[in-house]
């Protein structure tokens, strides 16, 4: 839950490579990470799917001059403007980028093959229209750390009074997978993201551990059906939290833009 979307990765390496901050070879290497490859399809003028440099590119080439990201949910269409055939396609994926100076957007279509251990993933970005419109629901960095401190005091919180707060080999687990992705890499978003955007996303990530602990460490306190559903509803708002500060950190390059800081 939470973890690093692909949209995310897209969204800002793509805005550094726009702003010329890194070279296309390197941008499309990290967004590509550990799946095999990234296509597009859908792109005006291209009769079938290009490769990701091309079609950054293409994009380039069309207009756009950032990228942001939006994690929808049943009921929570962040960061989404519309059109409907749009919004229900991001939704069923829970990510899209909608593109900043042309009215298209991306959603990822993951395809998975071969064993466990040794699974070979492509994705195809699907090239939509989508309305010109404020995303819905994305507060400004600022809120979202605020808001944010609130969550994690929420969250553990609640792990405390459900038992499930750093307790058991899941819990152990997660963590020591959370410590070592933040050793892993420091740089959590790409060049020319300011650093409270950055310090927002590391903060929403660690949200997003403790939920993950709270829902996948067995039950923990929550022994009847009556205290798993408390449980949920209980965390519900405090997802909901981190994922909109998930999507105020990797827009705040567009953000910076529109505001001409940069």
């Amino acid at each position: 839950m939470l973890s690093e979307p692909r949209s995310g990765r897209l969204a800002a390496w793509g805005n550094a490579l726009l702003a010329g901050l890194v070279s296309p070879d390197d941008a499309v290497l990290t967004i590509v990470g550990e799946d095999a490859v990234h296509r597009v399809e859908g792109l005006p003028s291209e009769s079938g799917p290009v490769g990701l440099t091309l079609a950054l590119g293409r994009l380039r080439a069309l207009g756009v001059t950032g990228l942001r990201v939006a994690l929808p949910a049943p009921g929570h269409p962040l960061g989404l403007s519309g059109p409907p055939d749009f919004n229900a396609r991001a939704l069923d994926a829970e990510e899209a980028v909608v593109c900043h100076g042309a009215a298209l957007g991306l959603v990822p279509e993951v395809y998975e093959a071969g064993p466990d251990g040794d699974v070979h993933v492509e994705v195809v970005w699907h090239c939509l229209p989508v309305r010109e419109a404020p995303p819905a629901d994305v507060p400004s960095l600022g809120e979202a750390e605020r808001e944010l401190a609130e969550a994690l005091r929420e969250a553990t919180e609640v792990l405390s009074w459900l038992d499930v707060a750093g307790s058991g080999p899941v819990a152990e687990a997660a963590i020591d997978a959370y410590r070592a992705r933040a050793e892993r890499g420091r740089e959590v978003l790409a060049p020319g993201y300011p650093p409270r955007a950055v310090r927002v996303l590391e903060l929403a990530q660690r949200v997003g551990l403790l939920i993950s602990v709270a829902y996948e460490n067995g039950h923990g306190g929550a022994v009847s059906a009556s205290e798993m559903a408390a449980r949920a509803e209980a965390l519900r708002p405090v997802e909901r939290t981190a994922r909109r500060a998930q999507v105020a950190a990797y827009n705040a390059f567009v953000e910076e833009r529109e505001r001409g800081v940069r």
